[in-house]
């Protein structure tokens, strides 16, 4: 049975991970319209096709057009929403005006927002409660999607039809999307492993071998798999791409921006340092404090989690924080 794609997809974030989903989201024909802030990137992709900022020396579809202005998105029939995820409130506040009724809005930012410990789809029900919800997240490096290298993603939705519609509108020959109904295990592993992946780059950067590295990944799977399953997720959620598989790309490259800031802090760079002039967000190092937050709340243990955020905030360095790890209780796997 053939299924009806969307014609007309408004990216809204022009980043390096939104530039890759608008280049993905012209492969079935689909006119793009690609929210950006700089103008600068703007001019960028309308004149060279390239977004020499965040994603330099990839040729980009002529069928991607760039505006600064939401009112251009209004026509649009799906919205797949990529800002940072500490600025998702900020960006579909802004958006509001220009949303229907029933306006598939996909999230594809990983985070959990500070202050209210909020998870993308809190966050979207509270800005744009009309709005149908959907979640896009995998192992993904944004560059090796925009090239067109072979990916995959979960795209979760509640309404089962809706998210095959979106699957189709976004399928190509090397971009291959599976559905799930679960939301919340989609998000909550995507955010999670960011702080996870931290870990694994300062255990690269100390020189601590692979045996560590294996143990971060797996021991750090397990904090995802407690924390989504207490927020309502599912553990075969846990399993899939956007978890187990988002978890071991992220943690194994230093492509990861994640796993580019833990690797700067192992070597001895504080964080000032290695962030100055960066362009690009790590999206760990703004959602720590709110992880660390919400496994407290929910009575989760979360001791890599929490270790990385000592870090980050400066309460402990990284000797100290590799050391408190090491040295805690021993205890069932299970447990």
């Amino acid at each position: 049975m053939t299924v009806q794609t969307f014609n007309k997809v408004g990216v809204i974030g022009a980043g390096a991970w939104g530039t890759a989903l608008a280049q993905v989201s012209t492969l079935g024909g689909n006119t793009v319209i690609l929210h950006a802030r700089e103008p600068e990137v703007v001019a960028s992709i309308n004149g060279q096709h390239e977004n020499s900022l965040y994603l330099g020396g990839v040729r980009l579809s002529a069928d991607i057009t760039a505006t600064s202005d939401f009112a251009d998105l209004a026509a649009c029939d799906l919205i797949l929403a990529v800002p940072p995820a500490q600025f998702m409130r900020a960006t579909l506040s802004a958006f509001k005006p220009y949303v229907r009724d029933g306006l598939p809005v996909v999230l594809c930012a990983k985070g959990v927002e500070r202050g209210t410990d909020a998870l993308m789809t809190e966050v979207l029900e509270d800005v744009l409660p009309e709005a149908s919800p959907g979640v896009l997240a995998g192992p993904n490096f944004a560059r090796e999607v925009a090239m067109g290298l072979p990916s995959a993603v979960t795209i979760a939705c509640e309404d089962e039809a809706l998210g095959a519609r979106i699957a189709a509108t976004l399928a190509g020959p090397t971009f291959r999307p599976y559905q799930s109904t679960d939301l919340i295990g989609a998000e909550a592993g995507g955010a999670i492993k960011n702080v996870i992946a931290i870990a694994c780059g300062i255990a690269e950067g100390k020189g601590l071998g692979r045996n560590a590295h294996a143990a971060l990944i797996t021991r750090g799977f397990a904090e995802m798999s407690r924390m989504a399953i207490a927020l309502g997720a599912r553990f075969e959620t846990m399993s899939g791409l956007c978890g187990l598989g988002d978890l071991v790309l992220t943690c194994s490259s230093p492509q990861s921006r994640n796993m580019s800031v833990g690797l700067a802090l192992g070597q001895g760079q504080t964080l000032a340092q290695f962030l100055e002039g960066k362009v690009s967000v790590a999206e760990g190092v703004q959602s720590a404090p709110a992880v660390v937050d919400l496994g407290r709340k929910h009575k989760v243990e979360l001791p890599i989690c929490e270790a990385v955020n000592a870090v980050l905030t400066g309460e402990m360095d990284v000797s100290r924080a590799i050391e408190a790890l090491l040295s805690r209780p021993l205890k069932s796997e299970r447990a």
